[in-house]
């Protein structure tokens, strides 16, 4: 079946009449005369990429308390980084962090750049967060993606559809992006989203790219965190120790070892293992 032909000014309508009754007021965000610096609109994106609000408020609040900027978060120790992150999960996510940070310092003299390709390369910022990024700290008209603006437009604008690209659904978030303010719509269709999540079974299954995500309990991840969050408790631990203290196959943790030395989030030292 055709996807629905909504008119963007009925569109835009619904969107922002819900957002004037119920939009957020998250600390990450920029309204009512509210200064927040491009820093925390990074770290706050890193934080809600595969994570709920509601985990990422009160660490998002610890984090810049504890890393107020690019230039303290460069210099702090990735343990230090690391143990204020425990909680939030993938945690290569906060290592990230730290490094973009290090290359901001030292590449654009503490200063985030203000545009979404220069924003690619830094580690952990894709295609989407770089566009997130561009709307929410400079209010750049750019057109980008997430999960509930992307249930939004699936609700909306294929409601009987599946599979469907999110080239198809790019397409039509560029037809309705309010342009005069990218960054207020980009908050509404957000908070809109989540309302309708909330409402109806998930609109994003029914995207090209939905992934469900895996079960946490006994995975990879599972152990890869109960690693990081031992390390970042102790500056060093036996290698026996530390594998037998998981109670886990001795052959899988050695390997989840090998992936997070690789991955430079952990190293070896003096018969004992640390973070990097």
């Amino acid at each position: 079946m055709d996807d629905v032909r909504m008119t963007t000014h009925v569109f835009k309508k619904i969107v922002w009449e819900y957002y004037r009754a119920h939009g957020r007021d998250l600390p990450w965000r920029i309204v009512g005369g509210r200064q927040v610096s491009p820093y925390k609109v990074v770290v706050s994106e890193i934080m809600l990429q595969q994570t709920q609000v509601s985990r990422v408020l009160p660490k998002y609040r610890l984090f810049v308390r504890e890393f107020s900027s690019f230039r303290s978060l460069a210099r702090a120790p990735l343990r230090d980084v690391l143990s204020v992150w425990q909680g939030l999960g993938y945690n290569r996510r906060g290592k990230y962090l730290k490094m973009l940070s290090e290359i901001v310092v030292a590449e654009y003299g503490g200063r985030l750049p203000h545009d979404a390709g220069a924003l690619t390369v830094l580690p952990g910022i894709g295609a989407n967060t770089a566009g997130a990024i561009c709307a929410f700290a400079w209010n750049m008209p750019v057109v980008f993606i997430e999960t509930n603006i992307r249930s939004v437009f699936l609700h909306h604008f294929f409601p009987q559809r599946g599979a469907v690209s999110d080239a198809s659904i790019l397409a039509r978030v560029e037809e309705t992006l309010d342009t005069s303010n990218p960054r207020e719509w980009y908050y509404a269709l957000m908070d809109y989203g989540v309302m309708l999540k909330e409402l109806h079974p998930n609109p994003s299954r029914r995207g090209a790219g939905y992934m469900k995500q895996s079960r946490f309990a006994g995975s990879d991840r599972e152990i890869r965190g109960a690693i990081v969050r031992a390390l970042t408790s102790s500056p060093r631990l036996p290698d026996t120790g530390l594998v037998r203290s998981l109670g886990k196959e001795r052959t899988r943790v050695r390997r989840i070892l090998g992936n997070l030395e690789r991955e430079g989030m952990i190293r070896r030292a003096a018969g004992g293992w640390r973070i990097s």
